[in-house]
């Protein structure tokens, strides 16, 4: 473990804090955003850890009146965000803070985009001009603190909520969701199980992917997502063998907020397929990318092959899509995480899968247009466990 962990301040795409520590500034971060009344959006985990205690107890001493939500499961759903609306409205919120990974995370931006918004949280799915139907002023001010390295939704003005009428996960879409202030702290990281940093760390991988081979013209994000694989190619594996090395945790906070600033360019046929099978079937969403993620590159070969030289590049490897292909199968094991759905997904699902991923927003930037029968062949080998 280092003993001098990296650490930094800047303004892209919100101010951004990093660094071993840095929670004690929540307090101060409040007062420069005019919050009196937060309310903490957290789950029910992090509510037990020792550390979180103390959180609420500096807020308190420093002269504000918090209020902590975290009725909230892995994956959210439109009954969360309706019970923390009751909650902010109740304690009369002026603003919050989003403390933990992406369920908390997008369940805060719900509530902050709602509070003084009119309608439901389906009402802004991220289709058409929908996000009109709400004023970016109302929105309010929240303060973002990862405890994964994974979503990135701590920079990204979208979230995930799952439709209880069939089950799917919805993108709900505002600009004005993007957190305002990020405080990212690799000491609140520690305590998460190998395995979910292993989870989280490739669906920061996965972000960073699609990002890179999605079409259109955007050097900005694909310099950011190459960076975003490097770091958690150096990382991953290390963090998730030492929970306790500040280091490779530090950078990996950074390659999550990394992906998720670079796939406003957009993602793919991966997240299409993550999304509804995470909602259906209660598999983890970073597991479910994983597992999708070399089925869908031979899926896209035709049309990424001539860019994967420079990603193995940025993740230290020779060669080209061969070498990258293996290098992720090789990764994905090292990490312990399954090659495969079987027992996951049933045969009676799998129609509706195809019909979900085939209307998710996802979809529109894979590099390869994708029929509903090449959506069900990908994910039939996904099942079957078959990359040839």
């Amino acid at each position: 473990m280092s003993d001098a962990s990296p650490t930094g301040q800047f303004n892209y795409p919100s101010a951004y804090r990093i660094g071993a520590g840095r929670i004690a500034e929540l307090s101060s971060v409040c007062r420069d955003l005019g919050l009196s009344r937060p309310l903490v959006v957290t789950d029910p985990g992090i509510v037990e850890l020792d550390w979180f205690p103390p959180i609420v107890e500096a807020l308190e001493a420093s002269g504000l009146a918090p209020l902590v939500f975290s009725d909230i499961d892995a994956n959210p759903a439109v009954s969360h965000v309706d019970a923390g609306l009751a909650a902010a409205r109740t304690h009369r919120a002026d603003g919050l803070v989003l403390l933990g990974g992406g369920s908390a995370m997008d369940s805060g931006k719900c509530i902050a985009l709602l509070v003084d918004n009119p309608g439901g949280v389906l009402d802004y799915e991220d289709e058409g001009d929908n996000w009109k139907r709400a004023e970016g002023a109302k929105v309010l001010p929240s303060i973002a603190i990862p405890t994964t390295a994974g979503t990135g939704s701590e920079v990204g003005r979208a979230a995930v909520i799952v439709d209880p009428s069939d089950h799917n996960k919805k993108i709900i879409f505002h600009p004005a969701m993007q957190p305002d202030a990020v405080i990212a702290d690799p000491e609140l990281t520690r305590g998460l199980p190998p395995r979910l940093t292993a989870a989280t760390g490739m669906d920061a991988l996965a972000h960073c992917f699609e990002a890179f081979c999605a079409p259109g013209y955007h050097p900005m994000a694909d310099g950011i997502a190459l960076e975003g694989m490097r770091l958690i190619a150096d990382n991953l594996v290390v963090a998730t063998q030492d929970g306790d090395d500040l280091t490779a945790r530090t950078h990996l906070l950074m390659a999550a907020s990394m992906g998720a600033t670079a796939f406003q360019k957009g993602l793919g046929l991966i997240h299409a397929l993550s999304h509804p099978v995470g909602g259906v079937t209660g598999l983890h969403h970073g597991t479910a990318n994983a597992i999708f993620q070399p089925y869908v590159m031979l899926h896209n070969r035709p049309v990424i092959e001539d860019r994967m030289p420079r990603v193995a590049q940025a993740i230290g490897i020779d060669g080209g899509f061969d070498d990258v292909l293996a290098w992720t199968i090789t990764l994905r094991g090292r990490l312990g995480l399954p090659g495969d759905l079987a027992g996951v997904v049933e045969e009676a699902q799998i129609p509706e899968l195809v019909r979900m991923a085939s209307e998710d927003p996802s979809l529109a930037t894979n590099p390869k247009p994708c029929s509903l029968d090449e959506i069900e062949d990908v994910l039939r080998r996904a099942i079957a466990g078959d990359l040839r």
